[in-house]
């Protein structure tokens, strides 16, 4: 049962991020059992899920719907990871978490998105993406707490909406945030709180920016209001 509502969370949740499932979509259980395989009861699981992490609304009676993310919601979003991300770089500095063969798996990651900085296509921002989730999900573990780790950072940057962040970036701004990683690699190995917290805020504040250009701004309810009619409304 857990590997199918996976299954069905992964494909709703990529749907979102892609834009196949716009603000004011109705997602109906039957049709997405019927698309990824899986009955209804996992879909169901998925579903309430999707709605604890803010991404849709269950209605009595009439289903879930893609809720619109507005500017102020991506703005609380940020300030949030600025905060704890900030802090969870200072802590994985000072507590001396990180060893030698991680410093060596951060620099790969770091390696491997300055390679990938002149591809282009969908599966690049992916791998892009993957990439980045990894080392900051390093960083994360290597703070020591707990409940920042299982409860609170996965659901603020594994968002659609987050995750999808390098389908924005021009290629300045991802030579930027590669340099970022590398700023905050060498305040890890240095042991230097301040500046892994320093450099980490400028990183998540530049991703806000970039953001702020783009078309996810729009009013949510204008998108659920246009997406009402041809978008299933059941």
């Amino acid at each position: 049962m857990a590997r199918a509502a996976a299954v069905a969370y992964k494909a709703m949740q990529d749907g979102i991020a892609a834009g196949l499932y716009p603000a004011g979509t109705w997602l109906r259980e039957e049709d997405v059992a019927l698309s990824t395989g899986v009955s209804r009861t996992p879909v169901r699981e998925a579903l309430r899920r999707l709605q604890a992490e803010g991404f849709v609304e269950i209605q009595p009676n009439r289903g879930a719907m893609v809720v619109g993310w507005g500017a102020e919601d991506l703005d609380d979003i940020y300030d949030l990871r600025v905060m704890l991300e900030g802090y969870a770089a200072r802590r994985a500095a000072r507590c001396g978490a990180l060893d030698a063969a991680e410093f060596a798996r951060l620099d790969a990651l770091c390696t491997e998105m300055e390679r990938l900085l002149d591809e282009e296509g969908e599966q690049h921002c992916r791998r892009l993406t993957q990439l980045n989730l990894t080392f900051h999900a390093a960083v994360h573990r290597a703070a020591g707490n707990r409940q920042l780790l299982l409860n609170i950072l996965p659901v603020l940057i594994q968002g659609p909406l987050v995750r999808e962040t390098f389908h924005h970036y021009t290629r300045e701004e991802l030579a930027r945030s590669f340099a970022q990683h590398r700023d905050i690699l060498e305040a890890l190995i240095a042991g230097d709180g301040d500046w892994a917290e320093s450099t980490m805020r400028a990183h998540i504040r530049a991703a806000r920016v970039t953001l702020r250009r783009t078309d996810l701004r729009r009013d949510p309810t204008a998108d659920a209001a246009a997406g009402s009619g041809s978008a299933g409304d059941p």
